[in-house]
Formats: C-alpha cells, structure tokens, sequence
C-alpha cells in the first residue's frame, strides 16, 4: 500500500521538478566525492628540529610506519635539506645535543645523515662565578672510565640537524609535505554524508585552500604555537629581561698552548656566571666556537652596535675581567675604544691561561645577533587531538643548553606512546591514549626549567651573603668527584656509547 501512494503521489510533481531534483542528488553526490575530507593519522606543524625527529621516528618503526603522515612548514624545506656552508663558516643557531638526544637520532637512523665534519664533541666543562671566581671543572675524571664515553655533549649547528633529518624523512618516504604554506587557520571538521563525525577533529587550513583533517594533530611550531592556541591551552612563564648575544668566533691557533697539556682534545666548554647573565663558549671544529652571552638588552644593543675590533675585545674581556671593569667597557665612555681600554687592564690583570679559553681573534660577518630571553610552560602538553612538542610546550633559559634536548626528549615520549595506542588498537588522537606522554614528560621539564631559572636568580645577586653561599656550595660540588659524576651523567642523558 505504502509503495502504492508513493508511485501514485510521484504523478503529482512535473518532469521539470524531478529532473531538478535529480540533478541536484546528482550534484550533491558529485560534491561528497570531490570534497572528501583529507584525512591524516598525524599532522606534524612545524619542521624544526623537534616535529622531524618525531616523523623520523613514526617511518622508522614498522609498528608506526603505515601510519598517514604529513608535515606542514612555511619555509623551503628543500633549500634547508641542500644547505651547505665552507669548513670555516657556521650558522649562529648552534646546540649541544646530550649523548642521549644523540643515541635517539642514530636510533630512528638519523645521525649518519648529519655531517659530522660539522659535528664537535667536549669532553670538559669549566663553569665559575664571575663575582669570586668560585669555579667548577667537568671533566674525564669526574665519571667512572668503566661508564664508556665520557662525552659531555655534542656541539652543531641547528640547520646541520634539519638537513640531517630531512633526508633521512626522504630516505624513508611516505610523508605528504607542506611546506611553503602557511597556517590560515584551524578549525574543527564537520560530520560528512557518508555519516563520518570529525566535528572533534581538527582540520587545519593553509594557504592555498589546502584542508588537512588530523586524527592527531602536533604541535611543534615554535613558542608563539597556532596549534596551542586553538587547542586553549596557556603558557605561563615571564621575560627574563635579558637578551642572549650570539655569534661565531675565531679562535687563537693551539700550536703549544699551555692548555693543551691540561686538556689533550683542546676541546673545552666555559661558562661564566656575570651579574648580568652567564657568558658561554662552546666548541666549534677547528678553531671556531659559538658564543651565547645573556646580557641586558641596552648592553646586547651595545655590543652588535660595535666594530669586529671591540667586539672581540668584550668577548675576550667578558671571561678575564672583573664586574666592575666590564661594566664600564659597556658605558657610553668607552664606546669605541674597549680594544684599547682591554688591553691596557690585561697588562695589570694576571689570569691562568688554563682557566679561560683561548683568545678570540675574529668574529664571522654577519653572526652576531640576539633574541629575547623568557620563560614559558605550557599548562598541558595534551589535548583532544592534540600534543605539544618542544617550544610550542616550553622555553627555557639557555644557560644550560637544555632546549633542544628537552624537545627531543619530548618526541621520544611522544613517538613511543603513538607506538603503544596502535599496538594495543587504541585512537592515537584520543586523550587517553596521550596522557602517558604527558604523564612522562611535564614533570621532568619542569624540573630542568626550575633549575635553570633558579641558577639564573641566584647568579644575578652581585654582593650579599648569597654571594658566598654559592660560592661554598659551588667549590663543595667541585671537590666531590662522585657528586660531578652524578650532575655529569645526567646532563648527559644518563648512559650511553659513543657514536664515532
């Protein structure tokens, strides 16, 4: 009967109105097909250090490997794969990679594509109080030689790892990248005809009109993060007030130095404690080393304002002279002439040449720069849909070159509970599933940024009896062979063999 009145009620529509209709089904299933959602397992914003290692690590792992993946970045990523620089030219963005950042990268097959002509070991630290000379030395003895590798970190420049890990991702294959393309917006998706709910999902839009639908969508954009900022998620902290100076530099020919009776490898790191903020050189190959002095923003203004003459005069001045002759080298009165006033002071200031590092004796053009310093911590790292990574989840202060390997840290959490949802037939998007990332990782970087701000905080106190506290405490750890091993070992990740 049912279908009696339906054939009999179709009589009652004319043939343009059907044909219409139909056409119009017609066009709506021509639409559902054309605008089938693109639909990705991860999407990865951000092609730094931190958003690669993690796609490296989901195609280098056959429980993760059939994963769909695609990577979205606003630069040329083929000109950071082919970059390439002469052996006596380097990038200013250099890190130290712990030996364990390191281990993960040669895990995931990595760190064989990374030029190691660019890639410089240390085996000894040398940190001290600029205010008492209090000083700490890191070195082969302060770890047991039955550990291996006494390495303390890995010195390279941060394009040398992104190139790295680009071919590495090329060498693995199947990564739909964006890149070039910008992040219009992100929004969520919609239930589609075929009656496919992402209203939950995010859908990120690029430029171009690009829609990519992400079951997982990860954030390793950077401290200013879209994706955080869609998933609502605050990052508290505060500025440090204080701008980080950095720069390539040239080094004094070793030759017979005295230090290289002290250190065989003539590969030291040093760091100074000014009231200003600590000035750091790290090793470089050959006779080169990367600067990262955190200063006062008008003395960071000061300081890239200056010829190659006195700049190399500050930096030299920066780990032999007193506070108080520093601060007058960045005073308007010596503007223009710190070559001459550093070397008249070095005539009546007598200095251990094993305690400071080699001369500096040019500046690369072009590598002296700075960038504000803060402190930022993401409330969570986790979301619906959502992981942070890196600097979209936390910055810290550079003082202890910690940045980078915190990133790496993160994604090595992250990659292994991606692993773990898809053993156990989970949704790699869901909450739950991602609560072990953030469960491993938040505490611990919390703690690391404690350290760092604290170290900051107490190192910027010029007299009092704080003073003397860090100092005892500081000669104290320095005569504690187990205590060094202990604080070594674990800037360094722990354990670990060498790689080469």
């Amino acid at each position: 009967m049912d279908s009696l009145i339906r054939k009999r009620a179709t009589g009652f529509v004319c043939r343009s109105c059907t044909r219409q209709h139909q056409a119009q089904r017609q066009l709506r299933r021509s639409y559902s097909s054309t605008a089938r959602p693109d639909i990705y397992d991860v999407v990865c914003v951000g092609g730094g250090p931190a958003g690669l290692s993690l796609l490296t690590a989901l195609r280098a792992n056959p429980v993760t490997s059939h994963l769909r993946i695609a990577l979205v970045e606003a630069q040329d990523l083929s000109k950071i794969k082919s970059w390439k620089l002469p052996p006596d030219r380097f990038s200013n963005r250099c890190s130290s990679l712990t030996p364990s950042s390191a281990r993960f990268l040669d895990q995931i097959g990595a760190w064989s594509h990374i030029d190691q002509d660019r890639v410089q070991d240390y085996h000894e630290m040398q940190v001290w109080d600029g205010v008492t000379d209090a000083r700490i030395e890191f070195d082969t003895t302060s770890s047991s030689p039955a550990a291996g590798d006494t390495t303390i970190a890995y010195m390279t420049e941060n394009l040398n790892l992104t190139s790295g890990l680009l071919k590495r991702l090329e060498e693995l294959g199947g990564v739909s990248t964006f890149d070039n393309a910008k992040v219009e917006t992100i929004t969520f998706g919609e239930q589609t005809d075929s009656g496919l709910d992402l209203r939950e999902w995010p859908v990120i839009h690029l430029s171009g009109g690009k829609q990519l639908h992400a079951r997982l969508l990860v954030g390793a954009d950077g401290a200013n993060s879209p994706v955080r900022s869609f998933a609502g998620i605050e990052a508290r902290g505060w500025d440090y007030g204080r701008h980080g100076v950095v720069a390539t530099l040239a080094l004094e020919e070793p030759h017979d130095l005295p230090y290289q009776s002290y250190s065989p490898s003539g590969k030291v790191a040093y760091q100074r404690f000014l009231p200003t903020g600590p000035v750091a050189l790290l090793p470089l190959p050959g006779n080169f080393a990367t600067l990262v002095w955190s200063t006062t923003p008008q003395n960071a203004a000061l300081l890239k304002s200056l010829p190659p003459k006195d700049f190399i005069a500050m930096v030299n001045a920066a780990f032999r002279l007193s506070p108080v002759d520093l601060a007058y080298l960045h005073t308007p009165d010596a503007k223009g002439i710190q070559a001459d006033e550093y070397a008249w002071r070095m005539q009546h200031n007598h200095i251990n040449p094993l305690s400071v590092p080699q001369t500096i004796i040019g500046v690369q053009e072009g590598s002296i720069a700075s960038f504000p310093l803060k402190m930022r911590h993401a409330d969570t790292y986790i979301a619906e849909r959502i992981a942070l990574v890196g600097d979209a989840a936390h910055t810290i202060h550079p003082l202890a070159g910690q940045g980078l390997n915190q990133g790496q840290g993160d994604v090595q959490s992250l990659a292994k509970t991606i692993e773990y949802a898809v053993q156990h037939g989970m949704d790699i998007g869901n909450r739950m599933s991602l609560e072990a990332y953030l469960a491993e990782r938040y505490a611990a970087n919390h703690v690391i940024m404690g350290v760092c701000d604290k170290l900051h905080k107490i190192y910027s106190v010029e007299s009092g009896p704080l003073v003397g506290l860090r100092s005892w405490g500081l000669r104290m750890v320095n005569s504690l062979e187990g205590a060094k091993g202990f604080l070594m070992k674990q800037a360094a990740g722990n354990t670990g063999g060498k790689l080469f």
